[in-house]
């Protein structure tokens, strides 16, 4: 095997200078969890790594299927994942979600002697309790709005008769994404708290809630791969978080993503690794907590600096389908780099171009949706250059791929320029129907608007 070598600070490492030589040692079988877009993009992005004897995901959707073997276990049967694991020896396990991190998957695994990426279950406290990440940031100093937590309804809405709006309503806990509401009115405040506290719409995650300060800004997403110590900061994301065209509507899981964020400079990235990344990453090693896996930071820039809306604890979706179209690096070394804690030894490799990605959704999504309706012209977009359609609520029903679930799917484009990306993403997206479809027609448009 044609390999050179790299001094790390903890050690040699080898570096394949030879795509298409692979140690037999090297050859893994690698599980990743998930159903998502972004699992579909985690396994499409696996797959092309030489170091990939067999690649599964549980359970998986239909696009998954058709590059890996699909597990029918759900994320959170995590006695199930380890019995799998251990009895198809599975090499690396990949957690997508973030519901198995805060049930102690990795914690699990780990005890049982097999290699997972992902952060346990302490440190998915940063995801899990919005109120721990807040309290942590404050003690931290890492720039965050002003907020307060409530466990009674009462207090809660007494509070909100001084402070009132606009403001942002948070349930505490984990709520696929759709705990936030952003209330312009007294009104629509006092409904989004009845709605957790009292209807309990989110469930016990909802039984404490956050009221914070409404921040004016432009919001940005930052990743970084994280391995106890070295973090490795990914590229800027940009999200859609709001249902309708303009950022109206209710807060969704996410509308569509694009990447880079050429608008913004290289300060401001150095600055949110300076000021953030690195700084939550000692706050929790100071309480114990060693943090290897994915840490992401929702930002607001107000007045070109950046503030935190939030932390998750794994790769955001569908900033993952983006990023990853763009990651030139081989995804199964890196991951396993942040497992075996040697991530200083991987080097940040990108293509130059731009990537969008505009997800398709169910009618009625964020709310109730239906499932079952036919997905029409997928066949047709094999052909088309550099677009990658991720699956994200789908299966297949006999020679069919159907909906399931309230995000179907996310067409994701690289191009030369933003307004070549956009304009072949939506080429992409006006090949494909079904009843009830439905997607932003202005995905990108601020990264467009500044390309003019």
């Amino acid at each position: 095997m044609n390999v050179g070598w790299r001094w790390c600070l903890r050690g040699f490492a080898i570096l394949d200078t030879n795509a298409n030589a692979i140690n037999k040692e090297l050859i893994m079988r690698v599980l990743v969890i998930g159903s998502g877009g972004r699992e579909h993009a985690l396994v499409w992005k696996l797959s092309q790594s030489s170091g990939v004897d067999r690649l599964y995901c549980a359970p998986g959707n239909a696009g998954i299927g058709e590059t890996a073997q699909t597990v029918d276990i759900p994320p959170d049967k995590v006695s199930h994942l380890l019995q799998f694991a251990k009895s198809e020896k599975v090499d690396l396990t990949v957690v997508g979600p973030e519901l198995p991190l805060t049930l102690g998957i990795v914690d699990r695994f780990e005890k049982a002697g097999l290699k997972i990426f992902g952060v346990n279950s302490q440190a998915a406290q940063l995801e899990g309790s919005k109120a721990f990440a807040k309290r942590l940031m404050q003690e931290s100093r890492i720039p965050t709005a002003p907020f307060v937590v409530f466990n009674d309804m009462k207090q809660a809405l007494r509070y909100l008769d001084l402070k009132g709006a606009p403001c942002v309503i948070k349930a505490d806990g984990l709520a696929a994404g759709k705990g936030v509401t952003v209330a312009q009115t007294r009104e629509e405040a006092e409904k989004a708290i009845v709605e957790a506290m009292k209807e309990e719409i989110f469930g016990d995650a909802g039984k404490t809630i956050i009221i914070e300060e409404c921040l004016q800004g432009e919001e940005l997403s930052m990743m970084a791969l994280v391995d106890g110590n070295t973090v490795f900061p990914l590229a800027l994301c940009q999200d859609h978080k709001a249902l309708q065209d303009g950022d109206r509507g209710p807060n969704t899981g996410g509308m569509g993503a694009y990447s880079p964020v050429t608008h913004f400079g290289g300060e401001l990235e150095s600055e949110i690794v300076d000021t953030v990344l690195r700084p939550v990453v000692r706050a929790l090693r100071k309480r114990g907590i060693a943090y290897r896996g994915v840490l992401y930071a929702g930002l607001m820039v107000c007045g070109g600096r950046p503030t935190v809306l939030e932390f998750n604890v794994r790769f955001g979706d569908p900033e993952a389908q983006p990023l990853l179209a763009r990651y030139t690096g081989d995804l199964l070394l890196t991951l396993e780099a942040v497992v075996d804690q040697r991530l200083a030894c991987i080097e940040s490799q990108w293509d130059s171009r731009a990537a969008v990605c505009v997800v398709l959704t169910a009618s009625g999504y964020p709310g109730s949706v239906r499932s079952g309706d036919i997905i029409q012209g997928l066949d047709s977009l094999k052909a088309f250059k550099d677009v990658m359609v991720f699956h994200a609520g789908t299966e297949r029903k006999g020679d069919q791929v159907v909906t399931k679930g309230g995000r179907v799917l996310g067409v994701t484009a690289l191009g030369e320029t933003f307004p070549k990306a956009v304009e072949r993403a939506y080429e992409a997206v006006g090949k494909i129907r079904w009843e009830g479809m439905h997607y932003r027609k202005d995905i990108g448009h601020r990264a467009v608007r500044k390309a003019a």
